[in-house]
């Protein structure tokens, strides 16, 4: 089985950060995609930043210039620096990855971890 960990939320003022980490373990051949969402209260789940294996990034325009996505692939962890931080960022923040399971099959799954809450007071 895979699993998917997040971490590393919390309550922070706005204008300070946050770092999140996620964290992918069980049977994995390679990640390609892995890509961060969140859903704030009463709103759909939202597209924050992706990034590929090999490094190629995509972010939000809500977020861009003040969310930082990064990887190790040796690790199997992806991680988002969340800068200049705003009450509307807050939400539950969910990490995704696409997983290659084995060497002998090319199939992909989709994996979602279990959500870490960020909360920025005013």
């Amino acid at each position: 089985q895979v699993q998917l960990v997040e971490s590393g939320g919390g309550l922070v003022q706005a204008g300070g950060s946050l770092r999140l980490s996620c964290a992918a373990s069980g049977r994995i051949f390679s990640i390609n995609t892995m890509t961060w969402y969140r859903q704030a209260p009463g709103k759909q789940r939202e597209f924050v930043a992706s990034i590929t294996s090999g490094g190629s990034t995509n972010y939000a325009d809500s977020v861009k210039g003040r969310f930082t996505i990064s990887r190790d692939n040796a690790k199997n962890t992806v991680a988002l620096q969340m800068n200049s931080l705003k009450p509307e960022d807050t939400a539950v923040y969910y990490c995704n990855a696409d997983i290659r399971r084995y060497i002998w099959s090319s199939a992909v799954d989709n994996y979602w971890g279990q959500g870490t809450q960020v909360t920025v007071s005013s």
